[in-house]
């Protein structure tokens, strides 16, 4: 059981950083390789911690 939900948080995770990474363009953001590559790695700690980026993280997934 715990094997599951490690591969569910996984998936979720790698899930969030595909479709940020999709969507950048939407976003407010710098549109550098560096800042892109950073915000979507890091979108977990971010989206809980920062309101400006949550708000841009919704934008960039309603593609």
């Amino acid at each position: 059981m715990p094997k599951l939900i490690i591969f569910g948080l996984m998936a979720a995770y790698l899930y969030g950083v595909w479709k940020f990474w999709n969507g950048f363009e939407r976003t407010n953001f710098s549109q550098s390789l560096p800042n892109r590559l950073g915000l979507s790695l890091l979108w977990p700690a971010l989206f809980v911690t920062n309101p400006s980026y949550r708000r841009n993280f919704k934008k960039a997934l309603k593609g």
